[in-house]
């Protein structure tokens, strides 16, 4: 089962007198990613590197930013996959010590930036959600809204018009729960929408 992050978690290493920042952080896409790293570039306006290794949405990214090809973004999107993670970004920003590394080196500081950073960051699983609209008449739409907070399932959209047409993105564990208690609060007056 694929995991994600709770909250970000940083760690620092010193090789050489060079300094390696290693974060890892959850965020949705790559465009948060892309965001974050310019934000990071804005914050560590001397650093020599801002790597970046990415898995989200189905996507992935590894960026070696000026360091020879594969010593940093491959290394440090192998660490996520290792750890089987989605919705994570991870970073390095390096301060270069003046001190070459090598290859090898390199990969080894990458990686264990990310690895440490990961010991301390607290995963949580990845749980499948699906969307289901139903419509309704315009007075139940307040009991509907409620039973949906309540059963932790999120309301995405809501149309109005001869009826009340509800989206209503759901974990799959919980879908059997949040159909049969809506089917027992609709009164045979609700209608599942796609069955």
């Amino acid at each position: 089962m694929a995991h994600t992050l709770a909250a970000p978690a940083c760690s620092e290493l010193v090789i050489r007198k060079s300094r390696f920042i290693g974060c890892v952080e959850p965020v949705a896409d790559r465009d948060a990613a892309l965001a974050r790293v310019a934000a990071l570039r804005a914050e560590h306006p001397g650093a020599a590197h801002v790597c970046w290794a990415l898995l989200a949405a189905g996507q992935s990214a590894a960026v070696d930013d000026g360091e020879p090809g594969g010593t940093a973004g491959q290394p440090m999107l192998r660490v996520l996959r290792h750890h089987d993670l989605d919705g994570v970004l991870a970073t390095v920003v390096r301060y270069f010590g003046g001190i070459k590394l090598g290859a090898g080196g390199l990969v080894r500081a990458y990686t264990d930036a990310v690895a440490r950073a990961l010991d301390d960051a607290h995963k949580i699983a990845l749980r499948a959600r699906v969307v289901l609209e139903c419509e309704i008449p315009y007075e139940l739409e307040g009991l509907f809204r409620r039973e949906i907070e309540l059963l932790g399932a999120r309301l995405e959209a809501a149309e109005h018009g001869a009826a009340v047409k509800l989206s209503v993105a759901v974990y799959e564990d919980a879908l059997h729960a949040l159909r049969a208690r809506l089917d027992e609060a609709g009164q045979g007056r609700m209608r599942w929408i796609g069955d």
